[in-house]
């Protein structure tokens, strides 16, 4: 499944290792110097980081979200609901055979 993660940018929910609150990541100095690196090795993907609210971690990159975490999480709730509802479609259909 895909998480729409604000802008134009949509990842694989089972590539997302963290969702983390942007003040909590500039608010230190260990984060602040990790995300320097990566931008350094382009690994970092920010459209307007004025509008920045989460920092979502992936294998391969680091994307700024203009989403907030509570935004996130729901969209990322929503494709576990939604995967439960096929896998009791999937059950429902094997009963009725």
């Amino acid at each position: 499944m895909f998480i729409h993660i604000g802008d134009e940018h949509v990842i694989q929910s089972k590539d997302v290792i963290g969702i983390i609150d942007y003040s909590l990541v500039t608010s230190s100095s260990i984060n602040e110097e990790m995300l320097k690196e990566l931008k350094e090795k382009q690994q970092v993907v920010v459209t307007d980081e004025e509008l920045t609210k989460a920092v979502v971690i992936t294998a391969d990159k680091v994307f700024y979200s203009p989403l907030s975490v509570l935004t996130l999480k729901k969209r990322a709730s929503m494709i576990s609901t939604i995967s439960r509802l096929e896998d009791y479609s999937e059950y429902g259909d094997e009963e009725e055979r």
